[in-house]
């Protein structure tokens, strides 16, 4: 079975929404603005292009990320790996045609079904909505948080608040940032 990992940039209160400047949220591009680059706290995210097999979004996730990933140096190497959509109402004719090869899920049945194929680790990137049916459903098997020193109050959130059983997670790998920022790597405990 394939493992999949939910990485997000959080803030200490739970928000994920718009960390590298997407419209529409008035904190827009907290993770830039708000606290000091320290280029040590990225390599979580060299390690995650150079281990996935594969990379995960839900449709509003994809509609941002899409135009702009494809010619961006930091992320080269998705262009190489299979992408994989969660979507009820986007089309073959919705997607992008310079980012490699990309299916279409229509539910998370499908991405139950992905995960038991053969290859490696499966890494979805932003995508709250989807995060919570992943989470609801088990099927998440990794998180990879940067969590930022902020409170932002209002926002999408990375956790579900679907009223369910305790879900137990493992610290594995965890360091803390001069400026603040915390990576924290947690296994879910089954």
């Amino acid at each position: 079975m394939r493992t999949l990992i939910s990485t997000a940039f959080i803030s200490l209160d739970g928000v994920v929404e718009a960390p590298g400047g997407e419209p529409g949220y008035r904190n827009s591009g907290w993770t830039f603005k708000e606290v000091e680059f320290v280029p040590e706290a990225f390599e979580i995210k060299g390690r995650e292009q150079e281990e996935a097999t594969a990379v995960l979004l839900g449709r509003v996730s994809y509609q941002a990320f899409s135009p702009v990933w494809p010619d961006m140096p930091e992320f080269a190497r998705y262009r190489t790996l299979p992408k994989y959509v969660v979507s009820t109402t986007l089309t073959d004719a919705d997607l992008v045609s310079d980012w490699g090869e990309t299916t279409i899920l229509r539910s998370v049945d499908e991405v139950a079904a992905l995960k038991e194929t053969e290859g490696g680790p499966i890494i979805v990137h932003g995508s709250a909505s989807l995060n919570h049916a992943l989470s609801d459903a088990g099927l998440i098997d990794r998180y990879h948080l940067l969590v930022y020193p902020l409170l932002l109050g209002a926002g999408k959130r990375l956790f579900s608040t679907t009223d369910k059983d305790t879900q137990k997670l493992k610290l594995v790998e965890h360091e803390t940032y001069s400026n603040g920022l915390q990576k924290n790597v947690f296994d879910v405990v089954r």
